[in-house]
């Protein structure tokens, strides 16, 4: 076997092992969280997820970014399939398997397909460069997008113009190496290169072909360098991703067909609360009997969450999966008003506790507990009272995410467990508890309205 091929398996496997362990770290993560039912109406989610996640339809609601991102997605996507022939190509020492097996013909079509393709995505990454960095859109500007956020949007853009360049330029040195004669191939030891090439090529790499030198020695270090460079950037790209918001690349589609299918508005009931307000109900409980004894070993019940375990594992995901796109934020009225509320900041802030808590558990022990929590040390009560529970941060979200179940939870705590709501809502609660009814009037002139 060519040493090219064991550095090939090497590098391979190592970022295949490197990319599993952060994987399995990252699901380890996010079933911390308390569990919940998502399985329901298996068919409904997936035709959401097809709608949703595959057809993107909630991302061409704002055309320009949204044709832009289905140019990246398919494109990148769909090119990457070509990581098939360079894998088998690597393993084995061969080069463009392919073409000998679908033919020389077919093989061409289909490369002229990815490198169209290529080009567009290099051209959508170049304008998401100059939406972000001249024109600077404002929804990239929040505070929270202040360091590594900016950096991360930007690293991934600029790798991807470089992966799509080196892909043509390989291209172009590989069709001047094929189309060159079997015996100067032969003399010069690159046999491996002389496939009958009729023609002119692939569509978009010939207009490369000029800039390019004939020699041939010259020709097969371009192109054994941009064939390295892009696979290698893949396999780096890869790993990358979970350290990244383009993690949603892969966690998109679980996202959205696990996401909520109920009606925006309707919000989830505490079940040990429920259970409290049924039994107070019951006709068949003594209400003036003596509660039962508290069980010692019962698992005490927290109300609401005040760390990133108290949230559900669905509500984990989405931290992971959330692009950072800032539409939730953008259409958030509190956010529009000035107030510090940012939807956004909400799910990257519980994915950077999260994130944190599970390096602890690492060093520490998956029963360890840091002296950490998500409210307060992360999330701030100002913040979450901001919020108008007006659902405007999930209808606007691209992948179905639900940043407001967070707020509500972190909400519960506050209320049920500090008994730290603000004063106005302090006065609502008596005034239900004593009049039945938000204002404070006595039950017996609740309709007297009706007489005005």
């Amino acid at each position: 076997m060519a040493i090219g091929s064991i550095l090939f398996i090497i590098f391979l496997g190592a970022a295949s092992f490197l990319f599993f362990r952060s994987v399995r770290k990252i699901r380890r993560n996010i079933l911390l969280g308390r569990d919940v039912e998502r399985t329901d109406n298996s068919s409904l989610r997936w035709k959401t997820t097809l709608r949703v996640a595959l057809g993107q339809s909630k991302m061409v609601v704002r055309p320009v970014a949204g044709f832009l991102h289905i140019l990246v997605y398919a494109g990148f996507v769909i090119i990457n399939i070509e990581i098939l022939e360079i894998v088998i190509d690597g393993v084995f020492g061969t080069h463009r398997i392919f073409s000998s097996w679908i033919g020389v013909d077919v093989y061409r079509f289909f490369i002229n397909c990815f490198e169209i393709l290529a080009l567009l995505v290099l051209l959508a990454c170049v304008v998401f460069l100059l939406r972000r960095n001249v024109v600077k859109i404002a929804r990239f500007w929040n505070p929270e997008m202040k360091g590594w956020p900016t950096s991360d949007a930007n690293l991934i853009l600029i790798a991807e113009v470089l992966l799509m360049s080196a892909f043509l330029t390989m291209d172009a040195a590989d069709v001047m190496l094929m189309q060159t004669s079997a015996e100067t191939l032969a003399s010069a030891g690159l046999d491996k290169y002389a496939i009958n090439w009729s023609g002119s090529g692939f569509t978009v790499s010939s207009l490369l072909t000029g800039l390019l030198p004939t020699d041939i020695a010259t020709l097969h270090i371009i192109e054994r360098f941009c064939w390295w460079f892009h696979i290698l950037g893949i396999l780096a790209f890869l790993n990358y991703l979970a350290i990244s918001k383009h993690l949603h690349i892969i966690l998109a589609f679980p996202a959205v067909y696990f996401s909520n299918l109920k009606a925006k508005g309707e919000f989830d009931n505490l079940e040990s609360v429920k259970n409290e307000v049924e039994l107070m109900f019951d006709p068949s409980v003594d209400p003036y009997a003596a509660p039962p004894e508290p069980d010692e070993n019962a698992v005490p019940v927290a109300f609401g969450a005040k760390d990133v375990k108290d949230l559900s594992w669905k509500q984990l995901m989405d931290s992971y999966t959330c692009t950072e796109c800032g539409r939730c934020t953008s259409e958030c009225p509190a956010n529009q008003t000035g107030k510090l509320l940012s939807p956004r900041k909400i799910m990257m802030d519980t994915r950077d506790r999260l994130t944190e808590l599970g390096n602890y558990i690492d060093k520490n022990g998956l029963e360890a507990e840091d002296d950490k929590t998500l409210i307060n040390d992360y999330i701030t009560p100002e913040e979450l009272w901001a919020c108008t529970s007006c659902n405007a941060c999930t209808e606007a979200c691209p992948i179905n995410l639900d940043p407001l179940s967070i707020i509500v939870d972190l909400r519960r705590y506050l209320v049920m467990e500090q008994s730290a709501a603000p004063a106005e809502l302090n006065n609502m609660f008596t005034n239900i508890e004593n009049n039945g009814a938000p204002w404070q009037f006595a039950q017996a002139d609740r309709l007297n309205w009706k007489d005005e």
